[in-house]
């Protein structure tokens, strides 16, 4: 039984539906902290999507963040960054898909550097995150970005071998300022009402630790937007896998679980370079609000 991979995803792809757009022509668009089985469920898929209509700019470079994140980079580089995607429908039925968006992975912990500068690339337009709720270093009470914490202490002294999420997306702006190169879009994913402000108040709090004048450009220059996000997404178990592989003859060491029901409501992040989501099925507005105020109430 072949293990997903570019070698084996022609003969794949006759039992379950998979990319049919060329992978080596996919360039680098997006960059997303934090690779777990939601972003896979969810915004690697509508990338793919937009893969799959030629918009082929739009390929996810996925990171992970800490050192735990090893074993998934580890598990998706031997399957070069391809996954099944199960969707369970309420009627019992399981529809897979393999998705391909994911064309590059990094892991910080051991290239910090090469993720900074896969950041601060020109091509690199948009910077998403799935770092969960607790992940912006906000105090609950308060409000205020916690500067104490021994992350942030470790980055604002060694901004060259960053350990946070913080201290590598505010290098790479750093960096992309010196160059001349436009800020990207920032994109937090995560369950929080006005995501886009809690990012621009957490990154540009550690910008202003570093350098006031770099925290002031990081508030007043870099796109925050928000975004409302659903999809299910359970974890994964042994028993989904050993269905993959008796019922298609695949070999996927991490499968994604989740139900039909997906949406992506954005922001405008105005003039910037964005990918055109909406084509995959997102919303775009001018105020996501009203979406989060729905998706609270009926939650």
């Amino acid at each position: 039984m072949p293990l997903l991979s570019s070698v084996s995803l022609a003969a794949c792809a006759r039992r379950v539906p998979g990319p049919d757009y060329d992978r080596r022509a996919v360039r680098v668009g997006m960059v997303h902290l934090g690779v777990g089985g939601f972003h896979r469920s969810h915004q690697a898929v509508y990338h793919d999507e937009l893969l799959r209509q030629g918009e082929l700019d739009w390929g996810i470079c996925g990171v992970g963040v800490l050192p735990g994140d090893r074993w998934m980079r580890d598990a998706l580089q031997a399957q070069d960054g391809l996954y099944t995607l199960l969707v369970k429908h309420p009627d019992g039925t399981i529809e897979p898909r393999i998705v391909g968006a994911l064309v590059e992975r990094l892991l910080a912990p051991e290239d910090p550097d090469g993720v900074i500068e896969r950041l601060a690339a020109p091509a690199t337009r948009v910077v998403s995150m799935t770092i969960t709720e607790g992940g912006y270093n906000v105090d609950e009470a308060t409000g205020a970005f916690v500067a104490s914490h021994p992350g942030v202490l470790h980055d604002l002294s060694h901004p060259e071998a960053p350990r946070t999420v913080f201290g590598l997306v505010v290098e790479a702006l750093r960096r992309r300022r010196e160059r001349g190169v436009p800020p990207p879009i920032v994109l937090s994913c995560d369950n929080l009402v006005d995501n886009g402000g809690v990012a621009r108040h957490a990154f540009g709090a550690f910008a202003g630790l570093r350098d006031p004048e770099l925290g002031a450009w990081v508030q007043d220059a870099v796109p925050f937007p928000s975004s409302v996000v659903d999809r299910i997404t359970p974890a994964t178990a042994e028993a989904d896998r050993a269905w993959l592989a008796q019922t298609h003859g695949i070999e996927d060491r991490v499968p994604v679980v989740c139900e039909p029901f997906t949406q992506w409501v954005l922001e405008d992040p105005g003039g910037s370079t964005r990918p055109p989501w909406e084509a995959a099925g997102a919303v775009v507005l001018g105020d996501v609000r009203p979406h989060e105020l729905m998706k609270l109430r009926l939650l």
